[in-house]
């Protein structure tokens, strides 16, 4: 058994055969599935996703690119919904940040903002966080710790192999590891999986984003995650029915309903 901690089944290219996806996933193995939500506009069609299959579940956040649709109330609307299992995917993403200096230092801020109001409202509901990070690891994990994100945990989302980020381990926090593990120019993250506690690893796809070798190129899927845990087993030194079972484990620990799929 897989769980898929992370795949976007709402965006448009999954519009025209998403029972074939699903029905393709779990004839291998995959029985569980998380849309993280990025942009509110989407919300909704991801709450119907989730309700018209079981074993899907939704996430409420805003992407740091999307600060400018926060809007609090309507998250928290949909994180009432017993489908709605995590706040996020939100953090900080600093790779596309303005040349202009007094720019830079605005939109910071305002990502800043923006995330730490989302770990507060993860708080205040019990879920647990769903964080993206990209260059931008000092002020991610100062964020998480300094507003107490520790009572809820979560998990770093496409773990980007910085090892200044295994302290978060401390914190309540999970390592997502995709479809990058198995591309044969990765160095930094097959070097650093061993290092995650074991306890720690789950799996993700990015779904239709980052496909895995040997399907790059094309939309990633999450029977992809088949692809993923073999790699990790690999690189580990495991078995890959040892991969699927902590992975789950560990997945389940942290987003409790799938533990019933």
């Amino acid at each position: 058994m897989i769980i898929d901690t992370h795949c976007h089944l709402d965006d448009p290219r999954f519009d025209d055969d998403l029972e074939e996806v699903i029905a393709r996933a779990r004839e291998h193995g995959v029985r569980g599935f998380l849309i993280p939500g990025a942009d509110p506009d989407t919300l909704q069609k991801a709450q119907a996703i989730a309700h018209r299959f079981d074993g899907v579940y939704y996430a409420a956040g805003v992407h740091p690119y999307d600060t400018q649709k926060y809007d609090e109330a309507l998250l928290r609307e949909h994180l009432k919904d017993e489908k709605c299992i995590a706040v996020g995917e939100c953090g900080l993403d600093y790779y596309r940040l303005s040349e202009d200096e007094a720019q830079k230092h605005e939109e910071v801020a305002e990502q800043k903002r923006v995330f730490g109001r989302q770990i507060e409202l993860a708080k205040a509901v019990g879920k647990p966080l769903i964080v993206h990070i990209r260059d931008a690891s000092d002020d991610s994990m100062q964020m998480l710790i300094d507003h107490g994100a520790g009572e809820v945990g979560g998990v770093l989302h496409c773990y980007n192999a910085d090892e200044q980020l295994l302290k978060l381990a401390d914190y309540g926090f999970y390592y997502g590891i995709g479809g990058v593990v198995t591309f044969k120019n990765a160095k930094k993250l097959p070097h650093v999986l061993p290092k995650i506690p074991y306890g720690r690893l789950v799996v993700e796809t990015d779904a239709p984003y980052l496909t895995p070798h040997p399907f790059r190129g094309k939309r990633n899927e999450p029977y992809y995650t088949v692809f993923v845990v073999e790699r990790i087993a690999d690189i580990l030194g495991k078995s890959v029915e040892e991969i699927e079972r902590v992975t789950t484990e560990n997945a389940c620990r942290l987003f409790r309903p799938f533990s019933t799929v």
